[in-house]
């Protein structure tokens, strides 16, 4: 057992990283530190993929219409408003329903039906953006990335861990909802 107590730094330690200490002070500061990487790394990722698809040729999309598209082409097949709503864990589907609105005007999806539903499918605009995309990804991305050299597996796992925290969250959201 380390004789560091739980209330004492070491010397040049900085302590945990965060944006809201009196959060940090809790049970878990950890946790306030993954909160705060979560927040750095989606305000990145939007960026990127704004600035990414704009790349790509596709200019004016904001990160939700680009998540959007990317859904849409995902495995070729038709998407209803509810399939992309629970796969991108997003409750407020008007957001969606404008993104699609704005794809369509794009030319990049194509709207349809399926019995009572309306679908969103890939156009060919669409999946070159898609792919373009996908080709600049790697590029300016990817490859950068590997010669970290981060463990994959690793990297796996985090995703799976992050997922799984999600799920905590909603839980956490729809007790604070009821109260």
């Amino acid at each position: 057992m380390s004789s560091q107590s739980s209330d004492h730094k070491p010397a040049g330690s900085i302590g945990p990283v965060v944006s809201a200490a009196h959060l940090a002070s809790g049970a878990i500061p950890a946790l306030s530190e993954v909160e705060f990487a979560v927040n750095m790394m989606v305000n990145a990722y939007h960026r990127w993929m704004v600035r990414c698809m704009a790349a790509s040729g596709e200019e004016g999309l904001g990160p939700l219409d680009v998540l959007v598209l990317h859904s849409v082409n995902h495995r070729g097949r038709s998407k209803t408003l509810s399939d992309i709503c629970l796969v991108l864990n997003i409750e407020d589907t008007h957001t969606v329903t404008y993104a699609l609105k704005k794809l369509e005007k794009a030319g990049l999806i194509s709207s349809g039906r399926k019995g009572k539903e309306k679908t969103a499918e890939i156009t060919p605009s669409g999946e070159a953006a898609c792919l373009e995309y996908r080709r600049l990804r790697e590029a300016l991305l990817v490859e950068p990335l590997k010669a970290l050299g981060l463990d994959e597996t690793e990297l796996s796992r985090l995703a799976a861990t992050l997922r799984l925290i999600s799920g905590n969250y909603d839980q956490a959201a729809r007790a604070a909802a009821a109260m």
